[in-house]
C-alpha cells in the first residue's frame, strides 16, 4: 500500500502545474488525502472488517468532500484534482493513471445487485461534473468532457461529450491528460450546421420569389399586349366567356 500511495503522491507533480512542494501536496490536496483514507478503508474492507471501513470513508468524505466507497478498486497513480463532490460507488473500478476532476460521479442506475458501477481503463480523463452511470466499461485513453452523462460502453482512444455522451473523436494516439480543455464542441457544430441549412433555405426562398416576380411581370405584359385576354391561374390558359367578348366588342358600350 505504501508504494501505491507513493505513486499517487508523485503523479500530482506531473499532472498539476500548481504543485510546488511536497508539504503543500501532503497537507493541502484533498484528492490525495481522500485516496489515503480510501486505501486504508479498502484494505480493511477486503479483509471483511465490518463498520470500520465505512466509518473511515465517512470521515474522509467529511474532511475532503470526496466520497469513495471502501469497496471501490482504484489503481496506482490516480489523481483526483480539487475533488469536491466526487462520488465513487462500491463496485467501481478505476485503472492506473486516471485523472478525475471535481463533481464526477461513478454511480449506478438503480437497485441492481452485483457489479453496478463503471469500470475505467488506464489513463482516462473525466472532466468536471461528468456522470458515468451503470455497469459500463470505459476504455483506456478515453477523454470524457465536462458535464457529460455517459450511459454506454466507450472503446479505447475516444473522446466523449454531451448528454447523453456521444463519441465525437477516435484516435490511436495516447491522450495527453492536461488537454481536457481542447475537447470539440459538438453542440456548437450542430448549431452551426443548422444555421448553414437555414441560410441555404433562405437563399432558395429568395430565388423562388424572384422567379415568381419575373413570372408575374410576364403575365402583366401579356395582359397589356392582349387586353381582350384574361389569364386563368388554374389552367394557365387565356379564355373569356363569349358574352364578355361580345360586350367588349359592342360599339354601344363604347
Amino acid at each position: 500500500m505504501f508504494n501505491t500511495l507513493l505513486a499517487d503522491f508523485r503523479i500530482i507533480f506531473d499532472r498539476d502545474p500548481a504543485a510546488r512542494n511536497w508539504l503543500e501536496v501532503l497537507i493541502c490536496y484533498p484528492g490525495f488525502q481522500a485516496l489515503v483514507f480510501h486505501r486504508i478503508a479498502h484494505l480493511l474492507h477486503s479483509h471483511k472488517v465490518p463498520f470500520i471501513p465505512r466509518l473511515i470513508s465517512h470521515i474522509g468524505r467529511f474532511l475532503t468532500g470526496i466520497e469513495i466507497h471502501p469497496g471501490a478498486v482504484i489503481g496506482q497513480s490516480v489523481f483526483i484534482d480539487h475533488g469536491m463532490g466526487v462520488v465513487i460507488g462500491e463496485t467501481a473500478i478505476i485503472g492506473n493513471y486516471c485523472l478525475i476532476y471535481q463533481g464526477v460521479t461513478l454511480g449506478g442506475t438503480g437497485k441492481e445487485t452485483g457489479k453496478r458501477h463503471p469500470t475505467l481503463g488506464e489513463n482516462v480523463v473525466v472532466g468536471g461534473g461528468a456522470k458515468i452511470l451503470g455497469n459500463i466499461n470505459i476504455g483506456s485513453n478515453v477523454r470524457i468532457g465536462a458535464s457529460s452523462v455517459v450511459l454506454r460502453d466507450v472503446p479505447c482512444d475516444c473522446t466523449v461529450v454531451g448528454i447523453p455522451g456521444r463519441i465525437v473523436y477516435r484516435s490511436g494516439a495516447k491522450v495527453n491528460p492536461l488537454e481536457h480543455g481542447s475537447l470539440p464542441d459538438s453542440e456548437a457544430q450542430v448549431i452551426r450546421a443548422l444555421f448553414d441549412r437555414i441560410n441555404s433555405l433562405e437563399e432558395q426562398v429568395k430565388l423562388i420569389k424572384s422567379l415568381q416576380s419575373q413570372l408575374l411581370e410576364l403575365e402583366l405584359e401579356a395582359l397589356v399586349s392582349k387586353p381582350h385576354l384574361q389569364y386563368s391561374a388554374n389552367n394557365a390558359n387565356y379564355n373569356l366567356p363569349d358574352s364578355i367578348i361580345n360586350d367588349f366588342l359592342d360599339p354601344s358600350k363604347i
